[in-house]
């Protein structure tokens, strides 16, 4: 094995090794809004989703935010292989069920209640399954107020690097006064000229350059290897280009004060003005009312759980970026996956899917189906590119350099 083989080997590992040991995603990364735009569920809607840390699946069962009166999915499905995301939806399910919103805000909005040690034994613990309930017995800790400033958002190895971010910005009196600016501001001139001048300048020292170019620090962020080759090849300036551009992108033209993704890793907490759907009053009392019993997670690869009876018929399939390393680490596990998908899927069942790279050939030219009969993947699949083109900007995370919609065709 050579030097370039054995580092591959390495990175691989060592991201297999982070992802089965630990909690990667403590908030979601890909914004259901445009999802939404792009979904169109109905009331006999079954949606499949990656897990990550449940947000969108608990989005998704709220129905379209354009039309709060409208109609919501029958079943969300949220499937995860990593045992501690599963454990993160369930304890937000049981929160849902048991808590008022105001306990349950303190929780995962500002990531921390002073009494959730005894919130949790006596009204969640005994609603998760027993590996669920293993995870949050050693670190139900993490959301207790501590002096430290740390939260919920402060662990996981995305929140390990969420608060390297803020103590970064903390060490820089100038660009900490230019991030609280642009916190607050409100208007969208002043803000591309605030993050122009201040922002930018300061923050991307050559330090944190080589950092984001580190493959460790991408593990970290749950990006393998293979993604990371996916987003340096489509950079003249590597990885760090790529999240510089994005950022450029997300600061200047998309309005800051309302992007909750970004906001949650500079502050360490979502306000009530600024979070995810299920953690406002009103999306947490049409989930306690019933809707979020439309929610069931599983704990399988998403090959698994098609092939089980966790999914009924899905209608949806919301994939994220995960097919990036499957691509050419796993192939044979790519084809399979799709196989289960064309299989249990309806017949014109749309899929979502997000990739760091610009070329996604590889998952168009993924050979599935019988020896004998062989086909490409695309050859299954009517793209939806006007309509990926017309949403992917208004993405209000932007760290994706394609956005792909597609209906199953026969």
């Amino acid at each position: 094995m050579g030097i370039a083989s054995w580092s591959r080997y390495l990175q691989d590992a060592t991201f297999g090794a982070l992802y089965r040991q630990n909690l990667l995603y403590n908030t979601c990364w890909e914004d259901p809004a445009v999802d939404h735009q792009a979904l169109k569920l109905t009331k006999d809607s079954e949606v499949v989703v990656i897990t990550s840390a449940g947000c969108n699946a608990l989005d998704y069962a709220l129905g379209d935010p354009s039309h709060p009166q409208g109609e919501s999915p029958r079943r969300v499905v949220a499937v995860d292989a990593n045992p501690w995301q599963t454990a993160v939806i369930e304890l937000k399910i049981a929160g849902i069920r048991s808590l008022e919103h105001t306990d349950f805000f303190a929780l995962f909005g500002y990531g921390k209640h002073r009494d959730a040690k005894n919130i949790y034994a006596q009204k969640l613990r005994s609603q998760l399954t027993p590996a669920s309930r293993k995870i949050w017995d050693a670190h139900i800790h993490w959301f207790i107020d501590n002096r430290r400033g740390e939260t919920f958002y402060s662990h996981g190895l995305s929140g390990l690097v969420g608060r390297g971010v803020r103590a970064t910005v903390h060490r820089k009196p100038r660009l900490w006064r230019a991030v609280n600016d642009l916190l607050d501001c409100r208007d969208q001139h002043e803000q591309r000229h605030i993050y122009d001048e201040r922002v930018e300048p300061e923050l991307f020292s050559a330090g944190l350059r080589w950092i984001l170019n580190r493959q460790l620090m991408m593990s970290m962020l749950g990006v393998p290897a293979e993604q990371t080759i996916a987003v340096r090849d489509a950079n003249d300036d590597g990885v760090a280009g790529f999240v510089r551009d994005s950022m450029r992108h997300v600061f200047r033209n998309l309005p800051f004060h309302e992007n909750y993704f970004w906001t949650l890793y500079l502050r360490g907490h979502y306000t009530p003005h600024n979070c995810p759907r299920y953690l406002s009053s009103e999306g947490f009392h049409k989930l306690k009312a019933g809707r979020i019993d439309a929610v069931r997670p599983v704990t399988a690869t998403l090959t698994q759980a098609l092939t089980s009876d966790a999914v009924e018929s899905p209608s949806h399939f919301i994939l994220l970026d995960h097919m990036d390393w499957m691509g050419k680490a796993h192939p044979q596990a790519l084809s399979e996956e799709w196989e289960a998908i064309f299989s249990r899927g309806r017949t014109s069942s749309r899929i979502l899917w997000r990739s760091g790279g610009l070329d996604t050939d590889f998952v168009d030219n993924c050979l599935v189906g019988p020896q004998t009969n062989r086909y490409r993947v695309g050859d299954r699949l009517q793209n939806l590119h006007d309509l990926a083109e017309q949403l992917h900007p208004q993405d209000r995370v932007g760290t994706y350099a394609c956005f792909r919609i597609a209906d199953v065709v026969s």
